[in-house]
């Protein structure tokens, strides 16, 4: 059953949820936003209550129930592999850490949570979080933390700018830095461990809830930061294709300058499809715009579908841990 793409209208986090939260999504790509403080669309999700939902109404999980491995693929067993988030932050987030999958399994019975980011927009001097710097071990970070704003000396940062890509496996210390849009593609779970939220306060005077030895339990140290670097795979009179990164989870292809160019589909699972400008896809003759910062889901059994537009990002998971 060949199926066309369903574009996705995204659940969002936001208020009090998300204090660091600002409008970018409004601004920069006309969404309805339904806070000043709205810091997540989750554009693709099938977490409940924060389902991402087709133009239909139907959310992400209902079309699931309603099509199956058509939808889904041959191969994508169990629950939803991935979650795609953008990301405004107007203020610097937590520092906080993810558990691997084994981890998530016993403690929390979820998933662990290995993610990506790739940033979309930043303001001059933005930095992110991203792991501890050389000598902290886990015993001395637990002192530190025990201090609070001490823990800020064991912090590695690194400066970012539009187009940087960021791999962050689970036990990763991170936190996204103020004045940063990104694209998150994630493990399907919500799980996060804070270890510090740099000693903001709510309008009560309460601080945000930590879980340093959750978070110390799974953090690794060791882990040595790096941005990634596309790879172009293919080039023509039809548009540019690069592999922008690539990990056990998922893979995130990049195209760009697209004339009619074909999108690469598998039938053992699903893609998501994201225009960074306004494009279209052409299917069965018929053009579909897709504004940009909007996301389609592509079926695993999908019509043949063309690309055409300046810019897209297109996620998609690994099956069984092999590239494909």
């Amino acid at each position: 059953m060949a199926l066309k793409p369903i574009v996705m209208t995204p659940a969002y986090r936001f208020g009090a949820q998300t204090p660091w939260g600002g409008d970018a999504f409004r601004t920069m790509y006309g969404q309805d936003i339904p806070d000043e403080r709205t810091g997540e669309a989750l554009v693709f999700s099938a977490l409940p209550g924060l389902n991402s939902r087709g133009a239909s109404g139907r959310t992400l999980t209902e079309l699931i129930d309603d099509y199956g491995d058509a939808l889904l693929g041959t191969e994508i067993r169990g629950p939803v592999p991935l979650l795609l988030k953008l990301i405004d932050a107007r203020q610097d987030l937590s520092v906080q850490v993810h558990p691997d999958d084994g981890y998530a399994a016993r403690v929390e019975h979820k998933l662990g949570k290995t993610e990506a980011w790739i940033i979309l927009r930043a303001e001059p001097g933005a930095r992110l979080v991203y792991g501890i710097r050389p000598g902290y071990g886990t015993e001395t970070l637990r002192s530190l933390c025990e201090r609070g704003a001490a823990v800020e000396e064991a912090l590695n940062t690194v400066y970012v700018q539009a187009g940087d890509v960021v791999y962050i496996p689970a036990g990763t210390v991170h936190a996204i830095g103020a004045g940063i849009v990104l694209y998150e593609i994630q493990q399907s779970s919500d799980v996060t461990y804070r270890f510090y939220d740099w000693d903001r306060k709510d309008e009560m005077g309460r601080g945000r809830e930590l879980h340093i030895q959750k978070a110390l339990d799974v953090t690794r140290p060791d882990i040595m930061p790096n941005l990634i670097r596309p790879r172009l795979l293919h080039a023509d009179r039809h548009g540019k294709l690069e592999r922008v990164l690539y990990s056990t989870y998922f893979a995130v292809d990049g195209y760009s300058s697209c004339v009619d160019m074909p999108l690469s589909t598998d039938r053992r699972r699903f893609g998501i499809l994201t225009a960074l400008e306004d494009g279209s896809m052409l299917v069965d003759g018929e053009f579909i715009p897709l504004k940009a910062g909007q996301t389609a889901m592509i079926p695993a059994e999908a019509v043949p579908i063309a690309l055409m537009g300046p810019s897209f990002l297109y996620a998609y998971p690994q099956v069984r841990g092999k590239e494909l």
